[in-house]
């Protein structure tokens, strides 16, 4: 995250400082350093939505409804959010410093051991889990501080920051800098610990108040907000944007977890985190939620386009399957379905969902292999796996696949 031009050490009230009133204010610590306090949402003065920022809400309406759509055109949709979410999972870890990336996501789920693994991949499951846990208490549970304890608690379970009171808000002082800085030193520092929980209960507050702004104004918003309050000790980025899933999923815009907004924001990181500290240091809302509905824009008309490519791809090997298949054409298609879930499948896993046996499975993996719909990876004569690559590079286009 680059510097703030703002010098937290100084006792001069800056007319940087002075305009961030509108998002709140530093308020000096009885050791000496300065935390950040955000007002309550809505800011004040209001959101203009006009000019730009209308055009640019108009835009991302349209790409989220278009994708919307899109997944409403594939046969169970269901069978294809896991992957939308597995991409979403690595992306947003990999904005944390993590190094796994969807092959390492996918083999760890296979259960293939490769040494050449990062350590960080349990972090990447972990992150899957908890959007899969935040995603099915939303039937019974409302955005809320409970559901984030719970759905940090998952994505602390176990990875490097299993230490860092996993589902609990934090009871001491962090801070944002390079590391080894100090709290004197850093770029930015939330609000001290006794301020946390009366500040996102005023962000619960605001997200179940009754209000005429854009959906998509209110999540744009409530995102910054949430990462301005960093009420975790560690995870705060990932839980934040977990927060933009379910907000979009709660609120009905989609109907399924699958925009990977990561995408964007690890393409534009720079641009992100000053564009956050741009809202505490003067109150720019506008030019944070410009940025977010340019991404809500892109990124949704990739993953529409992602649909339109998976409904082809099924069509095509469904086709294949029947033409060279013969009367194993009804249990090709029923693996064909099950590898739009677990893209990599052994033969072992192949029996037991078609309830054959372990030669017969095996001579249907080889048929899927010679038309081009498996590809085996391990290189071994016993426990191969074999993997569904061009549903894969779908959403990993620019992976370049090893044998593992």
């Amino acid at each position: 995250m680059p510097f703030s031009r703002y010098d937290y050490r100084s006792t001069y009230v800056t007319p940087r400082e002075t305009r961030s009133l509108r998002a709140g204010a530093y308020e000096r610590q009885p050791t000496g350093y300065r935390a950040f306090v955000p007002k309550p949402l809505p800011p004040v003065p209001p959101v203009e939505i006009a000019g730009e920022l209308q055009r640019l809400l108009s835009q991302a309406d349209l790409a989220l409804g278009r994708l919307d759509g899109s997944i409403q055109t594939l046969p169970n949709p269901d069978l294809f959010v896991l992957m939308y979410v597995r991409k979403e999972a690595v992306l947003s870890s990999q904005i944390e410093g993590t190094q796994s990336s969807l092959q390492d996501l996918l083999s760890a789920e296979a259960r293939i051991f490769n040494p050449r693994a990062p350590h960080d991949i349990d972090e990447v499951i972990n992150y899957v889990a908890a959007m899969n846990h935040g995603l099915a208490r939303l039937a019974e549970l409302p955005v809320s501080i409970r559901l984030f304890r719970e759905i940090h608690e998952e994505l602390l379970a176990g990875g490097r920051g299993s230490r860092l009171q996993p589902g609990e808000l934090r009871t001491s002082q962090n801070w944002i800098g390079p590391g080894g800085c100090t709290l004197n030193e850093a770029i930015f520092v939330p609000p001290p610990p006794d301020r946390v929980a009366d500040s996102l209960g005023d962000l619960e507050k605001f997200l179940h108040a009754d209000s005429d702004l854009p959906i998509l104004i209110r999540i744009g918003l409530a995102h910054a907000q949430f990462e301005t309050i960093h009420p975790f000790l560690d995870g705060n980025g990932r839980i934040g944007r977990l927060l933009i899933t379910f907000l979009l999923v709660n609120s009905g815009v989609l109907h399924k977890p699958v925009l990977y907004l990561s995408h964007y924001l690890k393409e534009h990181r720079s641009r992100y985190y000053e564009l956050l500290q741009a809202v505490r240091d003067e109150g720019a809302w506008e030019a944070w939620l410009a940025f977010f509905l340019r991404g809500v824009s892109e990124v949704s008309a990739q993953a529409a386009e992602t649909a339109r490519k998976i409904l082809s791809l099924r069509e095509l090997h469904r086709a294949q399957i029947v033409l060279n298949l013969g009367r194993a054409a009804g249990s090709g298609q029923r693996v064909l379905e099950y590898l739009f879930e677990r893209p990599i499948v052994s033969v072992n896993e192949v029996s037991e969902l078609l309830g054959v046996t372990y030669n017969s499975a095996n001579q249907l993996v080889e048929r899927l292999v010679v038309i081009g719909v498996l590809g085996e990876i391990t290189g071994q004569a016993r426990n191969r796996r074999f993997r569904y690559s061009a549903y894969i590079d779908l959403f990993d286009a620019d992976r370049r696949w090893e044998v593992i």
